[in-house]
């Protein structure tokens, strides 16, 4: 995830091949610019009536592991189920949350799954499109907020070691994401000063830890995992370590809520069924295999591991992968005013604080109330790298 000037280019940007993530990291700072410009405005766009069938366009990231409900939600297609019949659904993968903001302000888009920080900033548009949180899809410590160090960096026996040898190193990150937002917080906690705070975006990182030119990076799964296995980093420490979260979360045009209530809730009603396979461990193995078929450039085993697999908690390794929240809990929300704050604060966003209505808890909660569940409705524990069979 990463920021130009005041607009997001977030989530996880594939950087094999690097020529494809550049250019799709330069479409995405022109293309959300030129979104704020005059466009289609919410009321310009007609869903049909209640019952009737539907065209969904849904943005996902399947390059962002902590969204990866959409991408259960396409490979079982539990859509079917909950739609009314001789609907369709056409899913668009979006490198970063950025370009999914971008196409739902346009009215390109219909349904958005992101990250944190871009669902936030898209609810503050509204004088081109009004745009609400209607879910979360995950909250956890090491999803975004993971850090990395270089091959040959000592070897540190706690995180706190860890993070205090990056004083005075040379320290990446896409700023004003998720990433910037964490390491931030931590070098605040931990009284860090780096010798430089770098702006790269994945595909810099990436190179920077091949030529040695970079000490630290703070990334998000599953490029982490990625780098890790391809030898080229290793992890340090994560949210973690300095008891500080990550989320994903959708959202939608609220035209579409207004005029077809019945579409969301069938809708939520399908991403209640894909977050509770994903949270399975008896799906592991399939939920991997459907991320990488959607995906260019990544192994089966990196994809469990990102989602699935234990890390010592030396490294910042937290017990609970992801923790399917699905409705909006008190842990979400905080994250929500603490995020938006941020995003106020580097002037990505002109108020410090949501409108109320920019997030509708109510059918998620609706949902659980008649499905008899509670949040969280699921939670991934990390597994040991052996049970990759």
């Amino acid at each position: 995830m990463s920021v130009s000037g005041n607009f997001y280019q977030e989530d996880s940007l594939e950087y094999h091949p690097l020529r494809l993530a550049t250019r799709a990291l330069v479409a995405a700072t022109c293309i959300f610019a030129a979104s704020l410009a005059p466009i289609a405005s919410a009321a310009d766009l007609d869903y049909g009536k209640p019952g009737t069938p539907i065209k969904l366009i849904v943005g996902y990231q399947p390059y962002y592991t902590q969204s990866w409900s959409g991408v259960v939600m396409r490979g079982k297609e539990m859509w079917k189920k909950h739609l009314p019949p001789g609907s369709t659904v056409d899913f668009q993968v979006g490198l970063q949350g950025a370009i999914i903001v971008n196409a739902m302000l346009a009215g390109k888009q219909h349904i958005g799954y992101m990250g944190d920080m871009p669902a936030i900033v898209s609810t503050t548009k509204q004088e081109v499109a009004d745009i609400r949180l209607i879910a979360i899809l995950g909250l956890g410590h090491d999803q975004c907020n993971i850090f990395l160090a270089r091959n040959d960096a000592p070897q540190f026996k706690t995180t706190k070691e860890a993070l205090a040898w990056l004083n005075g190193k040379q320290v990446a990150v896409p700023k004003g994401s998720c990433t910037d937002r964490f390491a931030q917080a931590v070098f605040k906690k931990e009284k860090v000063e780096p010798a430089a705070y770098l702006n790269q975006n994945i595909e810099v990182i990436t190179s920077n830890f091949r030529a040695g030119k970079i000490d630290a990076a703070v990334i998000w799964e599953p490029t982490a995992s990625r780098l890790v296995s391809e030898g080229l980093a290793r992890r340090i420490a994560s949210g973690a370590s300095v008891d500080e979260n990550d989320a994903a979360m959708m959202a939608a045009r609220y035209d579409l809520i207004s005029q077809r209530p019945d579409v969301i809730k069938g809708w939520l009603n399908a991403e209640l069924d894909a977050e509770l396979y994903a949270a399975d461990p008896k799906n592991a193995r399939e939920v991997a295999k459907m991320a990488a078929a959607q995906t260019t450039g990544f192994s089966e085993k990196v994809m469990w591991m990102a989602l699935y697999g234990k890390y010592p908690e030396a490294q910042g390794g937290d017990p609970i992968r992801n923790s399917y929240e699905f409705t909006f809990t008190a842990p979400s929300l905080e994250l929500i005013n603490r995020a938006a704050a941020f995003l106020y604060s580097i002037k990505s966003i002109n108020v410090e604080k949501l409108r109320p209505e920019a997030v509708m808890p109510e059918f998620t909660q609706q949902i659980l109330k008649e499905r008899n569940l509670t949040a969280p409705i699921g939670k991934v524990t990390g597994l040991p790298e052996s049970d990759f069979k």
